[in-house]
C-alpha cells in the first residue's frame, strides 16, 4: 500500500508490504493453499481464489521485504521490523474477452490463454490497522487479467 498515486512505485510512499517471506528453499511470495481454495473451469471461462485470514508478514515496504528489515540507503528507507498479520482475497476471473494460442516448438511450449475480466475483494488486518478494498470490487479498475493452460518442458506433445 502506498500513500502516493494509484499505480506508484515510489518506495519512499510505501506504508505497507505484506507477503510470507522467503521460505528454506529460496521461493518468496508463494505458499501452497487448500485445495477447496481454487476453483478452476478453463472451458466456462472461470476461475476463482478465495483464501481467508492467512498469516502473513508486514515488512512495511518492499525495501525491508527483500533485506529482512535492514533497509535501504539510496533512497533512504529506514529499517522496519515485520510486523504479524492477516490478509484474505477472493479473486474472480470470469468471461474471455479474447483468446490467444501461442505454440513454440523450440522452446517446448504451447499454450491457450484467455484475457479475461476480474475483481478482486482484499482485506488486512494486524494490530492497529484494518483494510478493506472497495466491496462490492470495481471490475473498471482492471487493467489485464489472463487464464491460461500451458504445456511446457516433458509435458509439451
Amino acid at each position: 500500500m502506498y500513500t502516493g498515486p494509484v499505480g506508484s512505485a515510489n518506495l519512499t510512499e510505501q506504508i505497507h508490504d505484506y507477503n510470507v517471506h522467503v521460505d528454506r528453499n529460496d521461493v518468496f511470495w508463494m505458499i501452497p493453499v487448500k485445495h477447496a481454495a481454487v476453483k478452476i473451469d478453463f472451458d466456462a471461462e472461470h476461475a476463482r481464489l478465495c483464501v481467508s485470514n492467512l498469516n502473513v508478514f508486514d515488512d512495511h515496504d518492499l525495501a525491508n521485504s527483500l533485506t529482512q528489515g535492514l533497509g535501504l540507503p539510496s533512497p533512504p528507507i529506514a529499517p522496519a521490523f515485520p510486523v504479524p498479520a492477516t490478509v484474505s482475497f477472493d479473486v474472480i476471473w470470469d468471461g474471455a474477452l479474447a483468446t490467444a494460442q501461442i505454440e513454440n516448438a523450440s522452446q517446448q511450449f504451447k499454450g491457450t490463454f484467455l484475457s479475461t475480466g476480474a475483481t478482486i475483494n482484499w482485506s488486512a488486518d494486524e494490530t492497529g490497522f484494518h483494510f478493506q478494498s472497495d466491496n462490492p470490487p470495481d471490475p473498471k479498475a482492471n487493467l489485464i487479467s489472463v487464464l491460461g493452460r500451458e504445456q511446457n518442458g516433458v509435458f509439451f506433445t
